[in-house]
């Protein structure tokens, strides 16, 4: 949807159609941009040249980032959005039609931003490329890194116009041929044999420093291959390309495993606000039993009539938690996230009993307990816990009737049940009565589903049957998903 914000007149054209596509891409990729941090980003951009890059972009943060998960997605529009321009990044035209740049040209255009690429060199042989390589990183000279940068994805990248092809491949092509490892070593060697012996620790800083600029190197490398894919397929059509979800709507079901590991630190913030809801809860929902004492006493007001009843306050206690999860491999990377779950919940209550289940149930609680790696926790409960009964496949009816038989003695007014699993049976017998009898003796019983609301009661999946009893059933696939759960307990 196109942007219609009112906009200063002291912005051109050009800058404007740019801004408004690069607020739509950032509403696209999830980003919650308002109408007044819109007219914000406009005022911001009216102070800062577009030449400054660094500035623009981070003036252009300041007005519409608000949470630093977020920070990595605009960083990608903003480089698509905002990548240099012009016919020296076509692809296609061949090494050779490329505009020599010499130094002094470079300099001249510094003020159309901080990563235009150093030039020259199309006549150099790989051994000359390699040794310039060799001294841009040994000297730590940007500019001349710049250069390298773009002469190397010019010779190795093997970009093509209109070649449905990712910036990944282009980019491990390049660095297969520069064997930036390999320079890493001669850079050390070098440096040992002008400095003499260094101690142990100088030889870390050392390696830090060369590694730093080689980090550096292969962002200049990464960002040419950026520009010359924009130049071939348009801003709107690598904005595409690039866009992934932000880490709140990262799927469960699909996380890598840096996804799960950002998905791990966002997790405790949540169980922290569930405690906090929970316990709003007990203090605001329920009284204590009438105060005889305090009533009658009240009533002396009102010629001894008890107008005014007192009641005790009630007696605080912690809330019980029970976490029953499914296992099962129909939804293991779910499973991960929820074992982490767990762990985070036991750190927030104090009475937190864990269940795991496939067609088997086993109460896995003393595995948390105590526990400082929660990658130990998670490896007994995959190698220990007896959680197959047949044949491994779920079986939530036999899972629930093991539970009930077991422990279903436990469950007080004072426990919170959550269940966590996708309720698809294989066809096997329901017992739905037992989530109903857990209702009926349980503070609450909710359920969390992974799968999409749109396949529920698809299949072998009898979600439908099993939520009629509880106090609510819950998609949730994404930490926002599981926040608005959070919220909903408020």
């Amino acid at each position: 949807m196109a942007v219609t914000e009112p906009v200063p007149p002291e912005l051109g054209d050009p800058i404007l159609e740019l801004l408004n596509g690069f607020i739509v891409e950032l509403r696209n990729a999830g980003l919650p941009v308002s109408l007044t941090e819109n007219l914000d980003a406009m005022e911001a951009v009216r102070h800062v040249p577009i030449g400054e890059r660094e500035t623009f972009k981070y003036a252009l943060a300041a007005t519409l980032v608000k949470h630093a998960n977020h920070w990595k997605a605009f960083e990608t529009v903003f480089e698509v959005y905002f990548s240099l321009r012009g016919q020296e990044y076509s692809i296609g035209d061949g090494a050779d039609d490329l505009p020599e740049m010499d130094d002094e040209g470079e300099e001249g255009q510094e003020g159309a931003g901080d990563q235009q690429g150093g030039g020259g060199g199309e006549n150099l042989t790989p051994e000359e490329l390699a040794e310039m390589l060799f001294q841009a990183l040994m000297r730590g000279d940007q500019q001349m890194m710049r250069g390298v940068a773009r002469q190397s994805v010019k010779r190795y990248a093997g970009m093509e116009p209109g070649r449905p092809v990712g910036g990944t491949y282009y980019l491990y092509r390049t660095l297969r041929n520069l064997d930036l490892e390999g320079v890493l070593e001669r850079l050390l060697e070098q440096e040992q044999n002008d400095e003499g012996e260094a101690s142990e620790f100088e030889q870390r800083l050392q390696r830090d420093e060369y590694q730093t600029r080689i980090d550096q190197l292969q962002k200049e490398i990464e960002a040419e291959i950026r520009r010359r894919l924009v130049a071939d397929r348009g801003v709107e059509a690598m904005a595409k390309t690039l866009r992934k979800p932000l880490p709140e709507d990262v799927d469960f079901m699909h996380a890598s495993r840096e996804e799960m590991a950002s998905l791990r630190k966002a997790i405790y913030p949540l169980t922290r606000k569930l405690a906090s809801r929970l316990q709003r809860k007990r203090r605001h929902g329920r009284k204590g039993p009438l105060d005889f004492r305090r009533t009658v006493r009240a009533s002396l007001s009102y010629g001894g009539v008890p107008a005014e009843p007192k009641f005790r306050n009630p007696k605080p206690h912690k809330p019980e938690i029970f976490v029953i999860a499914d296992i099962s491999g129909s939804v293991a990377a779910f499973a991960r996230f929820t074992l982490h779950l767990v762990y985070a919940i036991s750190g927030q209550f104090s009475k937190v009993r864990a269940f795991v289940f496939i067609d088997g149930l086993d109460e896995v609680t003393r595995y948390f307990e105590g526990v400082e790696d929660i990658n130990e926790a998670v490896h007994r409960v995959n190698t220990e816990a007896d959680v197959v009964w047949v044949d491994g496949h779920s079986d939530y009816g036999h899972a629930l009737g093991v539970f009930w038989e077991k422990y279903g003695k436990d469950i007080g007014p004072r426990t919170s049940i959550m269940i966590l699993g996708d309720a698809r049976n294989n066809y096997h017998a329901s017992e739905s009565w037992i989530i109903k009898e857990m209702k009926e003796k349980a503070r609450q019983v909710h359920w969390l589903n992974p799968e999409p609301r749109s396949y529920w009661d698809t299949g072998d999946s009898i979600v439908g049957e099993y939520a009629q009893y509880t106090d609510g059933c819950f998609e949730v696939r994404n930490l926002r998903q599981l926040e608005a759960f959070v919220e909903h307990l408020a």
